[in-house]
């Protein structure tokens, strides 16, 4: 994968992550969410760990799930771990929470290679 790519990749994961720690994201659409992405389409580690975190907390209340998540990233390996510079900026448009989705679904997309199918054009 090139390096501009493994950059979208990235930023694509992170969007996804920031979708699903939203208070507007249902907790049972979360969940949803979470069963149709591996772990394994996450290429950055601390990324990858966070989403095993919020796919192993299940359907909790978002707030819950912000307040849970920083000691359970901790606990597997990541002290410096700081979910408000994950999710910044916090405020997401009802635009946003479109972009937010799209990733999720092109991140779904991804095969193992790291590449994109051409149903989701970047």
């Amino acid at each position: 994968m090139r390096a501009s790519h493994v950059a979208e990749h990235i930023e694509m994961e992170r969007d996804t992550l920031r979708l699903l720690c939203s208070v507007l994201l249902k907790p049972a659409t979360r969940v949803e969410i979470c069963g149709l992405l591996d772990s394994d389409k996450f290429l950055e580690p601390l990324q990858r760990i966070v989403f095993e975190e919020i796919r192993a907390l299940g359907p909790v209340d978002p707030k819950r799930l912000l307040q849970l998540l920083p000691s359970r990233v901790t606990n597997r390996g990541f002290p410096d771990f700081d979910l408000q510079d994950l999710l910044s900026p916090r405020l997401v448009s009802e635009k946003g929470i479109e972009k937010l989705f799209q990733s999720a679904f092109r991140l779904m997309d991804v095969d193992n290679s790291g590449e994109e199918s051409a149903e989701y054009p970047a």
